[in-house]
């Protein structure tokens, strides 16, 4: 038998991969950092087209302000910090400067969620995929794995409006391949089911290919999602899931508040009430650790999933 041997790299990475190609191609794609060239990395597009970067510093306000004056321009600028820092310190200007005027700037928010680990709770950002899908215009995008993020980077570019790319800083499995399709607004169904749905975004789609696969030992079909596009959002893929399997599971790395849970809850609600369960961080802040430690001791994993299934698949039947 030969061994294949699995390729772990962070979401970021994939933009760092996107943005480069998009350089190659399209002379009006600049670059924008808050200082954290290499963190978000950035430092390869600038490397290799230092006249389209420009370090704004750490002054995260001034950063979305200069990229909106550039999208004014006909550019189509990429801004690049830490999910923290730009989606909570210069909040006023995407709302304001960016989505109400509905500039054709690209976000791309590194370090979210819990994976950035040892960094803390005031690092972690758990609420972002909330506070930018509500927006009018805005359109969010988180990626399951690096491959996926390098597509997302490259279609972005040519999806109008302003657009939110959730990455991580952690190193995962790559889980899909340069062959699977990558459509803005499109869900991926990576596995019919018959019992339940699991419906997931980010670094969690990985862990509900092995909770289907557990749950399969147990006799429970579950199909997967790959909810990667937050907003717009594909009703219709959920729909058609939930009137196939009559429940459905959400996973993510984000509060259970407001984040896939509840934009799935809001389409469910609407066109087809099945019971459904979330996992996401239940509505607390996290901690420093390591991203290992703080998937497992705040339940997003495979194991939680499977825990979620068989409430979900019991209340059906009731």
């Amino acid at each position: 038998m030969v061994e294949v041997k699995v390729v772990s790299r962070a979401t970021r990475d994939g933009f760092g991969d996107g943005i480069v190609e998009l350089g190659k191609t399209n002379k009006n794609v600049f670059v924008l950092t808050g200082d954290l060239s290499e963190s978000t990395r950035a430092d390869k597009f600038q490397k290799l087209y230092p006249d389209r970067y420009f370090n704004m510093g750490i002054s995260e306000q001034d950063l979305l302000g200069t990229a909106v004056g550039l999208a004014l321009s006909g550019k189509i600028p990429f801004v690049c910090s830490f999910s923290v820092f730009i989606g909570c310190r210069a909040y006023d200007q995407i709302r304001v400067s960016l989505c109400y005027n509905n500039q054709n700037v690209k976000i791309a928010a590194t370090h979210s969620g819990l994976t950035v680990g040892a960094d803390g709770a005031t690092a972690q950002a758990l609420e972002d995929i909330a506070i930018m899908r509500v927006l009018p215009n805005m359109s969010v995008i988180v990626p399951c794995d690096a491959m996926e993020a390098k597509k997302a980077t490259i279609a972005a570019a040519s999806f109008p409006g302003p657009v939110f790319l959730k990455l991580g800083r952690q190193p995962f499995p790559v889980i899909t391949s340069e062959s699977d399709p990558f459509q803005v607004g499109k869900a991926n169904v990576m596995k019919e089911g018959k019992d339940l749905y699991i419906i997931a975004c980010g670094v969690m789609v990985g862990e509900a290919q092995k909770a289907s696969k557990t749950l399969a030992e147990e006799g429970i079909d579950a199909g997967i999602i790959n909810v990667h596009t937050i907003k717009p959002l594909d009703r219709q893929a959920i729909v058609t899931a939930a009137r196939a399997s009559g429940a459905i599971v959400t996973a993510e790395e984000h509060q259970v508040n407001g984040g896939l849970g509840g934009a799935v809850a809001e389409v469910l609600a609407k066109y087809q009430p099945v019971p459904l369960e979330m996992v996401a961080v239940e509505d607390t802040f996290g901690e420093s650790g390591t991203p290992a430690e703080l998937l497992e001791k705040y339940g997003l994993n495979w194991k939680q999933i499977v825990n979620r299934a068989k409430i979900v698949v019991k209340r059906k039947k009731k």
